[in-house]
């Protein structure tokens, strides 16, 4: 699908982070940071986005919390304007997804659903991508949960402080 983004969003991932990388292309291309979430924008080809961690974090299994080791888990939002793809919201939750399974968001009242792909995850079209990012302007958190190969439930919190402001700086960095 779209196994192409997983090397740029890692490197968003080893730039935010500070994490080395083997073989990986990494990001030192942070133009910046509004609150919660950061700015990047790659040249050749022309790559804007947003990131963020999740403030919290929570693993169970069976109903009951339990400790588990995930990578980096990051919501992204990318421009990508020599493929005419403007908005893209996708999400890495550090491990493999349960195959077939989707990744609930709630942020307020409203839930939209992603699908996914080994550790990502994405909206089912541009336009949902545009509903979500609509929600997250208007909203002050957003809730992800999913199930990982192994069965464990996951729900990451992500603050949405200052991701109207970052998100509108992508966008016109990668306007034209």
């Amino acid at each position: 699908m779209k196994h192409w983004l997983v090397g740029i969003l890692a490197g968003a991932v080893l730039a935010v982070a500070t994490v080395p990388s083997l073989a990986q292309e990494t990001s030192t291309n942070r133009v910046g940071a509004q609150t919660d979430w950061s700015v990047f924008v790659e040249d050749n080809p022309t790559q804007c986005w947003v990131v963020s961690m999740p403030r919290k974090t929570v693993n169970t299994r069976d109903g009951r919390v339990v400790s588990v080791n995930r990578g980096e888990i990051l919501m992204f939002v990318s421009f990508w304007p020599g493929q005419e793809r403007l908005g893209e919201v996708s999400f890495t939750g550090g491990y493999p997804f349960a195959d077939g399974s989707t990744v609930t968001m709630r942020i307020g009242d409203t839930s939209f659903e992603l699908f996914t792909d080994g550790e990502m995850a994405w909206a089912a079209s541009p336009q949902d991508d545009q509903r979500i990012i609509t929600a997250m302007k208007r909203g002050a958190d957003a809730v992800l949960t999913a199930r990982s190969s192994r069965g464990t439930q996951t729900q990451d919190t992500f603050s949405l402080i200052g991701f109207t402001a970052a998100v509108e700086d992508a966008e016109t960095r990668c306007s034209g």
